[in-house]
């Protein structure tokens, strides 16, 4: 796991009406960086939207439909993963998780299963001097996100 990125494990309690699944506490561990903007995004399947980076914000995401691949790159010098990629799936076929993306650490998404709705908060309000874009193709990351899934 690159350093600073966590998962948090949701507990869903289920019966024959539904079911109840609460996502995150103003207490929480993994949510100590506090609140400054809820946001809820559509992407359809097969969409990629790739490389955003903070240097202050943290973002904490949580895919309630569909499905995602997310890709995270430590760009942070001072990091014992720097240069580290990590790939992640969230979504309505994986065990139900918030993500926590720490500033300096790139990340994008490819929708594997959609629509996809993700629902994100970020630590801070919308700051556009803090709104980072890295190309998708950057030779640094090395990452192809027109790659399927893997043979085995």
């Amino acid at each position: 796991m690159i350093n600073g990125v966590e998962l948090k494990s949701l507990v869903t309690r289920s019966d024959e009406r539904g079911f109840f699944r609460e996502l995150i506490r103003v207490n929480d561990p993994i949510f100590a960086e506090g609140f400054g903007q809820w946001s809820h995004t559509l992407t359809h399947q097969g969409a990629a939207k790739a490389w955003h980076i903070h240097q202050k914000q943290t973002d904490w995401w949580y895919v309630a439909i569909g499905a995602i691949k997310a890709v995270l790159y430590d760009t942070r010098a001072d990091s014992p993963t720097r240069g580290e990629l990590q790939e992640i799936f969230l979504g309505e076929h994986y065990p139900a998780h918030i993500l926590k993306v720490p500033p300096g650490v790139a990340h994008g998404y490819k929708v594997i299963s959609g629509p996809m709705h993700l629902f994100y908060i970020t630590s801070n309000i919308y700051n556009p001097a803090d709104e980072g874009r890295i190309p998708h193709d950057d030779p640094t990351m090395g990452y192809d996100w027109n790659k399927g899934p893997e043979i085995k």
